[in-house]
């Protein structure tokens, strides 16, 4: 009993940033809360939060252990709700996912949904953002990243593979000179696409290792489907990813240009970290975003100009 209730107070200071903090969620007073933690630490052999005036900062042992925490004292929990069936047990709990805006909105929220209805106890945050996360601060379970992935701490497994292609809306085209190499697109106007992580225009990819900077854009945005909606109303080229430009192609909304010049498609990679054991619930929703993201129909394999032939 009293290790259960150590345990509780871990996991509630793991998720305040003050001693103080945990102690109001428990209802406890902040000279428990230290007590509670220093007996850990002593039992364990290892510090588990780095402490200021002002505030607490978990290590990356007392966050794995945290975990391991959490999922021992949901399981406990588990046992004594009758609504819960034995074999689904374990799929209770949180699951949190970090993913671009984009693929999120679009791809994620169907998955979350028949996750959410075959297992009623899981929960499943999703953080949209462009920023590579930091999963140990942020508490990630579950990543998808576009390109490649070197970082030894991720389990990362390669699903889609995104294209791009350098497009503009018809009008804008009649307006101005349809570029014919990469230089010309100096002369015409342009949208760029912020790096939130270097707050610099990403650059644009073209093959054999080619690039262009679109220094002097006319629309500025660090979301890609804002891009392509500026894209759309004739504000500029833009170099958009299939999965956003391809259907305003076929419409005939946007016509690519440069073709010859495209770069080879980038992986699009689900990750996790290198954690262990991973709880089911997270390897059942990483299992099944692999089969959404491996989908030829929602990724398209190949680009405008494979289709044309």
């Amino acid at each position: 009993m009293e290790r259960l209730e150590l345990l509780k107070v871990l996991c509630a200071a793991s998720e305040s940033t003050s001693f103080r903090g945990a102690a109001m969620k428990l209802g406890r007073s902040p000279q428990d809360i230290t007590r509670a933690v220093q007996e850990l630490e002593r039992e364990l052999g290892e510090v588990l939060f780095h402490r200021s005036t002002r505030k607490i900062q978990i290590t990356q042992f007392g966050e794995r252990f945290a975990m391991r925490a959490r999922d021992a004292l949901a399981a406990v929990d588990g046992l004594f709700d009758t609504r819960v069936s034995a074999p689904d047990s374990d799929m209770q709990g949180r699951v949190h996912i970090t993913a671009p805006g984009a693929i999120g909105r679009r791809f994620l929220a169907p998955v979350i949904s028949r996750l959410a209805g075959a297992h009623p106890g899981l929960i499943i945050e999703l953080s949209l953002s462009e920023k590579v996360a930091d999963v140990v601060d942020e508490r990630i379970d579950i990543g998808i990243r576009i390109g490649f992935m070197r970082d030894q701490r991720f389990v990362a497994r390669p699903a889609a593979r995104i294209g791009f292609e350098v497009v503009a809306a018809p009008s804008l085209i009649d307006e101005h000179s349809r570029p014919e190499s990469i230089t010309d697109l100096q002369a015409l106007p342009v949208t760029a696409l912020m790096d939130i992580n270097s707050g610099k225009a990403w650059p644009w990819h073209f093959k054999s290792g080619q690039q262009f900077l679109p220094h002097r854009a006319n629309f500025i945005t660090d979301d890609p489907e804002t891009e392509c909606e500026a894209v759309l109303n004739g504000m500029g080229f833009g170099q958009l990813p299939w999965y956003l430009a391809l259907p305003h192609i076929r419409s005939g909304r946007l016509v690519p240009v440069l073709q010859v010049h495209a770069p080879d498609p980038w992986q699009i990679c689900v990750y996790r970290p290198q954690r262990s054991p991973v709880p089911r619930r997270v390897r059942i929703v990483f299992d099944e975003i692999m089969r959404t993201l491996s989908d030829d129909t929602l990724f398209p394999q190949s680009g405008p100009a494979d289709e044309s032939r």
